[in-house]
């Protein structure tokens, strides 16, 4: 008999090559496996939400184990955070009902990417946020104002990687908003699902638009070209944080999605 548990997983991605486990390279799955199997040798390979990239963090990776013996949650988050490397951990653990998967019954995600301005690089930022050299600061309110073009549901094939295997480029952005303090600054995504490096891609054409390198007004044509050529720089992934994940509601996994439960998550 298997008991399922659900993972709210967080980790600095720096020295992990993405989420998904690899046959030789250091994993974030990989990785919670071997903790899960030092106290459950037979446990099978947890199941995430999303599959991060090489050097992307989250602070929200919905997983799921499953062990062979019930577990108090507080003891099963002590005891795979014991066998844990420190740049990995488990935040909280609650049982999950028999029929959920993380993939299948998530209905919205929330991206933060993470930029820092100025004439020099923070020591204290590195590896956490992009740094975005100039002695000027962003124009961010031509940032604001071509961010919301990319809100609603639009084929997002401008702000998609080549190498993307979704069947879709259609995508629904319920919002896009940035969050500043002096020279940090956050640009939050909220949305159904997101296609390979679309994030970044939008996250660097919007500083593009910052440095004055694309016009404001340009954004509506990117998006409507429908080509990668179009649109401006990736930013790097050590600036990327998945921040938080809902679930459908019927699941009692986390807080309700603020936009409803119309798509599902699965193909991402």
């Amino acid at each position: 008999m298997a008991f399922p548990y659900f993972l709210r997983l967080a980790y600095i991605g720096t020295d992990f090559f993405g989420w998904q486990i690899q046959t030789s390279l250091r994993s974030v799955q990989g990785t919670l496996w071997n903790a899960l199997r030092a106290i459950d040798p037979e446990a099978p390979m947890p199941q995430g939400t999303g599959r991060t990239d090489a050097g992307v963090h989250a602070r929200a990776q919905g997983v799921l184990i499953k062990t062979r013996r019930p577990w108090d949650p507080y003891r099963l988050l002590a005891a795979l955070n014991a066998h844990l490397p420190t740049d990995a951990r488990v935040m909280a653990v609650q049982p999950a009902p028999a029929e959920f998967f993380p993939r299948h019954h998530a209905v919205a995600k929330r991206y933060v990417y993470s930029i820092q301005e100025g004439p020099a690089e923070d020591p204290f930022t590195r590896g956490r946020r992009w740094h975005v050299f100039g002695a000027d600061p962003l124009d961010r309110g031509s940032m604001c104002q071509a961010a919301q073009h990319l809100v609603g549901e639009h084929d997002f094939s401008s702000f998609r990687h080549q190498e993307c295997a979704a069947k879709t480029p259609i995508r629904t952005i319920h919002a896009v908003r940035m969050e500043s303090s002096g020279p940090a600054l956050d640009l939050v995504f909220e949305g159904t699902r997101f296609l390979m490096h679309q994030v970044r891609i939008m996250a660097g054409t919007l500083v593009d638009i910052g440095k004055g390198r694309i016009p404001a007004e340009a954004m509506g044509g990117i998006l409507a070209a429908k080509d990668r050529r179009k649109a401006g720089s990736t930013a790097p992934p050590h600036g990327l944080y998945l921040d938080e994940v809902w679930y459908q509601s019927r699941w009692g996994i986390g807080a309700p999605c603020p936009w409803g439960e119309d798509a599902s998550l699965s193909d991402t």
